[in-house]
């Protein structure tokens, strides 16, 4: 499953530089899909289904506080032990995103996606 940030946040931003695969934005950003990740041309995300292009800038998920795109969160599956904007997080709001489940041969199949040749 995604991680994501509840509105406990504090806007730390302690948790944006840990994540691999650049999936977590600060509050009002857009967000591309190439961001941090080899994806080019068009890319469907695999927890949300909109197609687009990678470069293509994407509405903020959040105005106010840091958010995560489930589509680009992999746990840190193949990278680390543990998603790591959770254990930096001074306040604990990273936690299981209940709507998007996925199994860890998931999670290594999306990683495998987004950084595709590295």
């Amino acid at each position: 499953m995604a991680i994501k940030i509840t509105d406990e946040c504090i806007n730390c931003g302690a948790c944006e530089p840990e994540c691999p695969n650049n999936a977590i934005y600060e509050g009002g950003a857009e967000w591309k899909f190439s961001d941090g990740t080899t994806l080019k041309g068009k890319v469907t995300g695999i927890n949300t289904g909109i197609t687009v292009d990678a470069d293509e800038e994407n509405e903020p998920i959040d105005m106010d506080i840091y958010y995560i795109v489930p589509d680009k969160c992999t746990e840190c599956v193949g990278f680390h032990d543990e998603p790591q904007c959770a254990a930096v997080c001074p306040v604990d709001c990273c936690v299981d995103d209940e709507n998007y489940r996925e199994s860890e041969e998931e999670l290594l199949k999306k990683k495998d996606l987004l950084h595709l040749g590295e």
